[in-house]
């Protein structure tokens, strides 16, 4: 399903690559535009000033020439200083060269007609001895102008001289310059607006074409979709960094504050879960355990290598019910399997009856009797707890169908009412039922070649303010190199390669959460004694990598 279809009906709209792009098109075209008028009006004034330069300089060469002094004495200035002034107008490019008397009379024109008739301009700053430029409209239209002295040997104002070049002109010499201002203007509004396009384009495809309102209903979603799940969600980039992380993956792994942005090898994670994070292959239903729960960890790539998606799931009632049926069916087996050696033994009874050894019968039934109610009673005298004394018989028939003898160690002695509300029955079930199935099959293992019958031996009472749990078997041992690893998830012994290391990593975790400790010993062979308090303490802020203290090797 795509993103498109989670939101409602619209009109429809541009979308927000399309608006970012008719606003970057309208930007790029007036700052375009802009730059083109700044640089016009910056080349004209440079233009006009590099006129205004040129004519007054022209001017006062005119102004200074000897002939022109000698001229305007003579008779005749105009037949003099026409040619010269013509000669000059040519030769400097410039629209006119104009000498005058002091009233303003011209002697020199472009246009003869014009020869004899005043001046248009100003001239009263010249006859005062300045030159003076001004743009002004005379008989060849707008031009730019100055008028400067003539002066004599006395530095008396004898004539004036105006030089000047007219706006058309000026027009002309930036036409040049303003096609190559437009045509990169025009260049520059392409370029511009071929790159905001591909830009646009490719944050089209991003965005799947969504308008900025649709987005943010997206958003919108996503947030209320990742804290409504129930399942764990985290996100790393793909430097194992956290860029999202959900409310119920912060309640199943245990974290606080903020983590996005963090690599994920500093949030605190069990080993084998951060090593199935980090690995380059998918993960998928596998089981680890936090500092508190059971979860269910799936990975997989996003697209080609951006990062990971982790999903997580609790696992721990699941787990802790399965452990509970797991019993249930042992017991059921064992259940079974006595009723089978029952029926063989009322046959034998019934046998001995019929062949009239009644004596012999009733020794026969009453022995088998005396058996199993020996233990029913040692167990219920001992354990008053009805939950660890129910276990505890289950067991015993349990390990009694493998053949291994399950006995209660005579210091055993645990009042009903003694064990606080806040230690859970299946917290008990889950720290001893454990333990003893784990020795049971230790014990198992270790009868290989061994003459003395596989034993286990359970002890269960109140110590200082304690609950002590111990159970000790006849197997090979914990090896002394193994005791950091045996409470890890995906330790064990077994060699069929049916177990999955749960059973022990399940019972360091309760008794981990119930504030107590655990120890790994050695006598006839392992031997691993748990403490529980009886008053919950405090709850710890954090605990070993793997969710259990640091089991200790007991002398």
């Amino acid at each position: 399903m795509s993103a498109r279809t989670l939101l409602p009906p619209r009109r429809l709209v541009r979308s927000l690559a399309g608006q970012l792009f008719v606003v970057q098109v309208v930007i790029v075209a007036a700052v375009v535009a802009g730059g083109a008028v700044l640089a016009y009006l910056f080349t004209a004034d440079r233009t006009e000033d590099a006129a205004r330069r040129q004519v007054t300089a022209v001017a006062r060469a005119v102004a200074a020439s000897p002939s022109v002094r000698a001229a305007v004495a003579g008779p005749d200035p105009t037949a003099v200083l026409q040619p010269y002034a013509e000669q000059v107008r040519i030769g400097t490019g410039i629209s006119f060269v104009t000498v005058m008397d002091t009233a303003g009379i011209r002697w020199t024109h472009p246009l003869p007609e014009q020869i004899g008739r005043p001046f248009l301009g100003h001239i009263d700053r010249a006859l005062a001895g300045e030159t003076r430029s001004e743009t002004y409209t005379g008989t060849l239209g707008p031009s730019v102008r100055v008028v400067t002295p003539v002066l004599d040997e006395r530095r008396r104002v004898v004539a004036l001289v105006s030089a000047g070049i007219t706006v058309q002109s000026i027009s002309a010499q930036l036409r040049g310059p303003l096609l190559a201002l437009v045509g990169v203007a025009a260049g520059a509004l392409a370029v511009g607006g071929i790159g905001t396009y591909l830009a646009n384009s490719r944050l089209r495809r991003h965005t799947h074409g969504m308008g900025p309102a649709e987005l943010g209903h997206l958003h919108e979603y996503h947030q209320a979709t990742l804290h409504a799940v129930r399942e764990g969600l985290v996100l790393l980039d793909r430097d194992h960094r956290v860029v999202l992380c959900n409310d119920a993956a912060r309640e199943l792994l245990g974290l606080e504050g903020a983590v996005e942005g963090r690599p994920v090898a500093d949030l605190g994670l069990p080993q084998a879960l951060l090593a199935a994070v980090s690995g380059a292959g998918p993960v998928r239903d596998e089981v680890h355990l936090t500092a508190e729960r059971v979860v269910v960890l799936n990975t997989s790539t996003i697209g080609t290598g951006l990062g990971r998606v982790l999903t997580l799931r609790d696992h721990t009632e699941l787990q802790a019910l399965s452990g509970e049926l797991d019993s249930v069916r042992g017991f059921t087996e064992a259940l079974g399997a006595q009723a089978h050696e029952a029926a063989n033994r009322l046959h034998a009874v019934v046998s001995l009856v019929e062949l009239g050894r009644h004596r012999e019968a009733v020794e026969f039934a009453t022995a088998e009797l005396a058996l199993a109610q020996r233990l029913t009673d040692r167990v219920v005298a001992a354990v008053g707890e009805p939950v660890l004394a129910a276990l505890l018989l289950g067991k015993a028939a349990q390990a009694a169908e493998r053949g291994v003898e399950l006995t209660l160690t005579p210091d055993s002695s645990i009042d009903d009412g003694v064990l606080p509300p806040g230690l859970s029955a299946r917290d008990l079930i889950t720290v001893l039922g454990n333990l003893i199935d784990n020795a049971v099959d230790a014990a198992i293992a270790g009868a290989a070649g061994n003459p003395e019958p596989p034993e286990v031996t359970v002890t269960a009472r109140i110590d200082g303010g304690h609950l002590l749990l111990r159970v000790a078997d006849t197997g090979a041992g914990i090896e002394p190199g193994a005791v950091d690893d045996v409470f890890r998830r995906g330790w064990s012994t077994k060699q069929d390669g049916r177990g999955h290391g749960l059973g022990l990593a399940l019972v360091a975790q309760a008794v981990r959460r119930n504030g107590g400790s655990v120890e790994v010993g050695r006598e006839r062979g392992a031997v691993l004694t748990v403490r529980l308090p009886l008053a919950r303490p405090a709850r710890r802020a954090s605990g070993s990598a793997d969710g259990h203290r640091s089991p200790a090797v007991a002398p």
